[in-house]
């Protein structure tokens, strides 16, 4: 893999915690401040594509024909009405994905292999979107990346899903992507009027200390409003205290990266 591009994974095998939320606004915001990004839709619903304004009749080529190998993503990637944004979108023929490789010796590897390309180096930040599942598609999103962030829902069961996570990023490094390390852990969805949400916030805080971003992301109606205009919140409403929480996490993301160049 390409060091002049960080490639991160935004996984969370538990479904509406905020993954594509956050794979969306954090692409935005990363671009609203230079950097050039791209995401690659790796969910066969195709609900970053949808938010993000590219309609299904426009996805004639897909993160299916990428993760085959019929096209390559400067043929794959598009255009979004973000500048500097792009997404290499999705379709349903993900779903026969994991059927046509399955017996493939390489099948682990197929979006390693789409971003060695040297297009790829276009972006400086490629953020790769996955279904709400650990199936061949995340195997393959976690093979590519340098690191995996992860949404996290500030409700009950919070810990015991990124339990289940953290051990599958483990078996990954032993098995398929060494280098692969935690991004970070994003609090999603927190109520500041919720008892338990804070109580989830301080336990994942104990357990995970400097993991945990220290941007807390809010349950906020103009976040959840936006994917219905085809726009990122911080398009729809840069002003809600949902578009200024995630700037502030492409800021920690950024940070984090600096540090990690120094050390």
């Amino acid at each position: 893999m390409f060091e002049r591009n960080r490639v991160i994974t935004i996984a969370n095998q538990k479904g509406g915690v905020g993954k594509t939320t956050t794979a969306i606004n954090l692409a935005t915001a990363l671009a609203a401040i230079g950097e050039s990004v791209l995401i690659v839709d790796l969910d066969p619903q195709g609900n970053a594509s949808t938010g993000l304004g590219i309609e299904r009749r426009d996805r004639k080529i897909s993160s299916y024909d990428l993760l085959m190998g019929y096209n390559s993503i400067a043929e794959t990637a598009l255009a979004t009405a973000v500048p500097n944004l792009h997404i290499v979108p999705s379709t349903m023929d993900l779903l026969g994905f994991e059927m046509e490789i399955s017996q493939a010796s390489d099948r682990a590897f197929k979006l390693r292999s789409a971003l060695n390309g040297g297009d790829a180096l276009a972006y400086s930040y490629i953020l790769l979107d996955c279904p709400p599942s650990f199936n061949l598609l995340t195997m393959n999103a976690m093979a590519a990346a340098h690191s995996v962030l992860v949404p996290l829902q500030c409700e009950f069961f919070a810990l015991e899903g990124l339990s289940q996570l953290l051990e599958t990023v483990d078996q990954v490094r032993r098995s398929l992507n060494p280098s692969l390390d935690i991004q970070g852990i994003v609090l999603t969805m927190f109520d500041a009027r919720n008892n338990l949400a804070q109580q989830v916030v301080n336990d994942v805080r104990t357990h995970l200390g400097e993991k945990v971003y220290h941007t807390l992301i809010p349950r906020n109606v103009r976040v959840s409003e936006a994917p219905s205009y085809g726009k990122p919140a911080i398009l729809y409403d840069l002003k809600c205290a949902g578009s200024q929480a995630y700037l502030q996490l492409a800021s920690e993301v950024i940070q984090r990266e600096r540090r990690r160049k120094a050390a």
